[in-house]
């Protein structure tokens, strides 16, 4: 990424967001566009992988708080109007290189070419990223699990693509059967110093980009990057009592990390299928049970379903009201802390419908009953 790249591209628009758009914004903007144009997806279709490409370069820049910062102040910069003395123009001069001079001040392809510029001036809050160790990106990718299987816990492959070693040169960035070698001009320190205006100026070596090594014969399957793109399934296991919108992080199962940096972190969104029974409420379970008005009038023993599929004896006082929940100890969720329980909510059943009978003998009740107008309380007030 050059810093041209920088310059001209808004990676606001790309993401569709506006410049104060929050790191949650960025993230959800772009989990939408690499769900709808994910090259898995919509294989052989180029438009969706160049939007892919596009979303992502613009997610690296924008979610790390210290490259967004130094993008915003480019684009502050540059992109305002803002001219070095005798660049070219209206007023004439010769032309200048806005990558060959920011490269001047130490910026490396790493970091689009601005860190360097930022630490001379005492503006940066980190050292240039364009040489030495660097961690590799983060990667996200969603699963969709049953009900159960988040309740209980379930080991899945999750499918990502990620930039990795090149598979024909092992990262080498060589053609099979030879090595890169040291690079003559910086003996492999990746860096050179020079002399600019009494100081004293490091920079990444032009001859090697930094990287300390110089590939002769590069490898026809990267074009001597070392980097190749590959789809791989990654074994994740989600733990009991995930819940819906979740994310796990999978500590080092990211991108693969360069100059010996360590691999970054894969992050999955979990979705949850909903249950035809059972409901979640926090960490507990929750199920809505259905009796008869002569079983809540009454009392009774019922039997009540649980996750596993077994059932236990569920005793209903007389006299229990519609909407009371009974909690069920250790019926929950398995978590590592111990199990959670089961909410069980009573739902009296009114009859649709009822025989001459049954109907005299409710007409009965009532009128034995004597039971006081429950709506009295509302006439008062």
């Amino acid at each position: 990424m050059t810093t041209k790249d920088w310059l001209e591209k808004d990676y606001y628009a790309i993401l569709g967001l506006k410049k104060d758009a929050s790191q949650q914004d960025i993230k959800k903007a772009f989990r939408k566009i690499a769900r709808d144009n994910h090259p898995d997806r919509h294989p052989g279709n180029q438009a969706a992988e160049k939007k892919f490409k596009e979303a992502s370069e613009a997610h690296d820049v924008l979610s790390d708080p210290e490259q967004r910062k130094e993008y915003d102040n480019a684009r502050a910069m540059f992109g305002s109007g803002f001219h070095f003395p005798g660049a070219g123009g209206a007023r004439g001069g010769s032309s200048i290189n806005l990558d060959d001079l920011l490269g001047q001040f130490g910026g490396g392809a790493g970091n689009g070419g601005l860190g360097g510029f930022f630490d001379f001036f005492g503006n940066s809050p980190r050292p240039s990223r364009g040489r030495g160790p660097r961690r590799g990106n983060d990667l996200e990718s969603e699963v969709t699990v049953s009900f159960r299987e988040a309740v209980e816990g379930v080991q899945l492959g999750v499918p990502l693509s990620s930039d990795s070693p090149c598979a024909t040169c092992h990262g080498t960035g060589a053609r099979p059967g030879t090595q890169p070698r040291v690079c003559p001009e910086c003996q492999g320190s990746g860096t050179v110093s020079r002399q600019s205006g009494g100081f004293a100026v490091s920079e990444p070596c032009a001859r090697c980009r930094g990287r300390g090594l110089v590939v002769e014969d590069p490898c026809a399957d990267c074009g001597g990057s070392g980097r190749a793109r590959s789809t791989q399934t990654v074994q994740v296991r989600l733990p009991p009592g995930v819940s819906d919108g979740q994310r796990i992080r999978v500590k080092g199962r990211g991108g693969a990390g360069s100059g010996g940096g360590k691999e970054g972190d894969l992050y999955v969104l979990v979705h949850v299928l909903p249950h035809s029974l059972f409901g979640r409420q926090g960490d507990n379970l929750t199920l809505t049970l259905p009796v008869t008005f002569a079983e809540a009038t009454l009392g009774a023993e019922v039997d009540v379903p649980t996750l596993p599929g077994a059932t236990f004896r569920l005793k209903i006082p007389a006299g229990t009201p519609n909407g009371r929940v009974f909690r069920v100890r250790g019926k929950g969720i398995p978590k590592k802390t111990g199990p959670t329980d089961l909410l069980v909510a009573i739902e009296v059943q009114v009859p649709r419908a009822l025989g001459q009978e049954a109907r005299d003998a409710l007409l009965a009740y009532v009128a034995l009953a004597g039971e006081p107008d429950p709506r009295a309380g509302l006439r008062r007030g």
